[in-house]
């Protein structure tokens, strides 16, 4: 039983194991490990220690602020803004044209009366009627008798005494409010003048019913004026000090304690459910948005999990920082403590998926960053700009690194880049002027040498991790001071400097056709490392010495020949040299053919034909520019070195048919050059030789040399190789794969 137990344990854990290999799940891993620590890390704050206090109840112990802050005390900046809203008088609107119509209504009103009063046709009985039914308002049987005998020069009187009275009550404007007043005070007005008591009943009775307001509230008006008054009140921002008692024991809590306890991060409150779903809702679109961008811009990176993991590491590590940024107190400045935002190193990001990965990538991973940074900072947009502005600054100023100052340069620009950013958006969101020189300064040139700092001492973790070989990398291997390369010196001298020739060569190739020239020029130098083993099987670390290949048969010296490539990848993996260069040390033969001691077999007398087969390298064939560049390098360096002084001409010739030669043989059907390339290639070998390999004027010689002697000196005053060795022999003869594939090119 416990055995089937263990077997379903087994197969389990095999099947499990075998699932996570798959490319398809650690592409989900990797897009689920960046949404879950962009989640964790913008949503929630990690601080020692929460206090759960509420208004009105009494604090158990004395709380000190474990750093300083400032804040906007909102409740008293609304309170001072409600007042200051308080204080401004209401707006009123000025009607003239009423005063004329009521005037006009009581000339009518006294008008009718007249026109009744002085009908001789009428009767009393018949005037009262009339009286009744002319006046728009209701008055006593007594009174509209007592109308009814009045005479007209009384009512004419009256009429101008109301119109009189009325203009002046009227005249500064009368609001509705103040309407009932204004009619008392005309009524008592009225009393004081010589009127019989019908005629005052008539006049309480105009004044009643003609009077509205002619002064009008304007709210519009007034709202805009609170609005300004409100506007001109500044926040009232409040200033807690590292260590500064914020409560003490027994006292009642107010909401000025709560406040403070906010502000310093202390106050213990229930996250709310919807903003934690808003923020997972938003790193999920984030985290969506980059991995569709790399699945339709860059699949050869999408495809490839350890590539996603590095953008996500890289994000995450600068959240990281931004924390511990974040939770810094500035005692001297406190106000400096609010513009931390600005140092988060954003460009750093940027700048390590720019060496290691691809510019365009990096951008997008500067844009992930920096919102993800600004909610942290509680959706300040002006430390998202900021940090996308350093960002994309930081990205192309290491795009082409080609030496180590490069990444001293790209500090420079950063920190320029953040001081300009700074002080704009500190002057647009009206930042005191004293804190934003600082911060503009402090904080941006903090923020330049910190990306640069962090991007140079990650680089080495990321390559190792993720096995990727920046340039910085690739530089230090071509310093002279590396290891292997003493090494090579000191135990394979012609070797050492014709790798040197061929980076020349190889880098003005690069440069031509647009190729990694540090690839190119890393893999030149190390491309022959394998004859560290025998050193002195080639004919340019012989130095005068015999040929050990004139005794030997020439399958086994082609055997001892092709494994130097063999012995190369295990010196290279015995060192520990980036895959890059390692796939050069492999490729830069090919499947070329060991030409000479071709020849030589076919010409020894022997039953059966040699097969070709047997005297090629086993490939395989360049699989990039860059390797087929180091091919094309190796071989014309090496045939140039060996034919002793050229004409230009000659030289250009001779470039133009080795690579023909290696085009025809079809080591070039499986990298990317075109024919333009290869015209390009041939153009800057030609221009490095012509440099290197040029007329020099020849020395008498102090005695003439013996008859017979083997040795001829070289046009650069060296041994160019004995006459009877292999490599000469082969190369003397005019075939053009010999200058391509012995013993010393190769």
């Amino acid at each position: 039983m416990f055995s089937r137990l263990a077997d379903l344990a087994s197969s389990l854990f095999g099947g499990l194991k075998n699932t996570l290999k798959k490319n398809k799940v650690q592409r989900v891993g990797a897009a689920l490990f960046l949404f879950t620590c962009l989640t964790l890390l913008t949503a929630f704050q990690f601080y020692p220690e929460r206090i759960k206090l509420e208004v009105g109840q009494v604090a158990p112990r004395t709380v000190k602020a474990p750093h300083s802050a400032v804040f906007e005390d909102t409740a008293r900046t609304e309170e001072l803004r409600r007042e200051a809203a308080s204080r401004v008088p209401k707006i009123y609107d000025f009607d003239p044209k009423v005063v004329d119509t009521i005037r006009e209504d009581i000339r009518g009103i006294i008008n009718s009366i007249t026109a009744v009063v002085k009908d001789p046709e009428k009767d009393q009985a018949a005037k009262e009627a009339a009286l009744k039914e002319a006046l728009p308002f209701t008055l006593q049987d007594e009174v509209v008798k007592a109308l009814a005998g009045l005479p007209e020069e009384r009512l004419k009187r009256l009429a101008q005494e109301l119109k009189q009275r009325v203009g002046q009550a009227m005249g500064r404007g009368v609001r509705q409010e103040d309407l009932p007043e204004v009619k008392k005070a005309l009524i008592d007005q009225l009393e004081l003048l010589s009127l019989e008591p019908a005629e005052k009943v008539l006049a309480r009775a105009i004044i009643q019913h003609t009077l509205r307001p002619n002064k009008f509230y304007n709210a519009a008006g007034t709202e805009r004026l609170q609005r300004e008054a409100m506007e001109q009140v500044s926040p009232v921002e409040i200033t807690v000090r590292t260590g500064e008692k914020i409560i003490g024991e027994g006292e009642v809590v107010t909401p000025e304690h709560i406040a403070k306890l906010k502000a310093v991060g202390l106050y213990h409150s229930r996250l709310p459910l919807g903003m934690i779903v808003g923020v997972s809702l938003t790193m999920l679109l984030l985290t969506g948005v980059l991995f569709y961008y790399l699945y339709q811009q860059h699949r050869e990176v999408y495809f490839q999990p350890a590539y996603l993991y590095l953008v996500a590491l890289a994000i995450i590590s600068v959240l990281l920082v931004a924390k511990f940024i974040l939770a810094i107190d500035v005692r001297l400045w406190p106000g400096i403590t609010t513009q931390l935002g600005y140092a988060i190193p954003v460009a750093t990001a940027g700048m390590l998926v720019a060496i290691l990965l691809d510019s365009r990538i990096a951008v997008v991973t500067v844009v992930t960053t920096a919102i993800a940074a600004g909610m942290m900072t509680n959706s300040q947009l002006q430390f998202i700009l900021s940090g996308f502005i350093t960002g994309v600054t930081g990205v192309y100023s290491v795009s082409r690194v080609s030496r180590r100052g490069d990444l001293l340069w790209a500090s420079l620009y950063v920190s320029i880049a953040a001081i300009l950013a700074i002080f704009a958006l500190g002057l647009a969101l009206g930042t005191p002027i004293n804190i934003l020189v600082l911060a503009s300064l402090g904080l941006g040139i903090f923020n330049g040498l910190l990306s640069s700092v962090l991007t140079n001492g990650a680089l080495p973790v990321f390559e190792h991790l993720f096995g990727i070989t920046s340039p910085v990398r690739l530089l230090e291997l071509t310093n002279p001071g590396e290891p292997l390369l003493k090494r090579l010196l000191m135990e394979a001298p012609g070797t050492y400097h014709h790798s040197i020739v061929v980076g020349n060569l190889g880098e003005a190739a690069a440069e031509a056709i647009g190729a990694e020239v540090l690839t190119v020029r890393a893999g030149a130098y190390y491309h022959d490392i394998g004859k560290l083993r025998r050193p002195y099987f080639f004919v340019e670390n012989q130095m005068g010495q015999d040929n050990p290949h004139d005794k030997l048969a020439p399958t086994l010296s082609t055997l001892i020949i092709i494994s130097h490539v063999k012995d190369g990848l295990e010196v290279a993996r015995e060192y520990k040299l980036p895959e890059k260069i390692v796939a050069i040390i492999e490729q830069h033969h090919g499947t070329s053919l060991a030409g000479y001691f071709y020849q030589k077999a076919q010409g020894l007398d022997q039953k059966d034909a040699p097969s070709e087969a047997d005297f090629r390298y086993p490939g395989p064939k360049p699989q990039t520019r860059e390797a087929a560049i180091v091919m094309l390098a190796d071989a014309v360096e090496a045939a140039v070195r060996s034919l002793g002084r050229l004409a230009p001409g000659q030289v250009e010739g001779l470039v133009r048919r080795i690579i023909k030669d290696k085009l025809r043989d079809g080591q070039l059907d499986e990298c990317a050059l075109t024919f333009r390339d290869l015209e390009l290639i041939a153009a800057a070998f030609v221009r490095v030789l012509s440099g290197i390999f040029h007329s020099r004027v020849e020395y008498p010689r102090e005695r003439p040399e013996p008859a017979g002697s083997k040795t001829t000196v070289s046009r650069e005053g060296g041994a160019a190789g004995g006459g009877n060795s292999p490599e000469s022999a082969g190369r003397d003869s005019g075939n053009g794969e010999d200058r391509v594939g012995g013993p010393a090119g190769g």
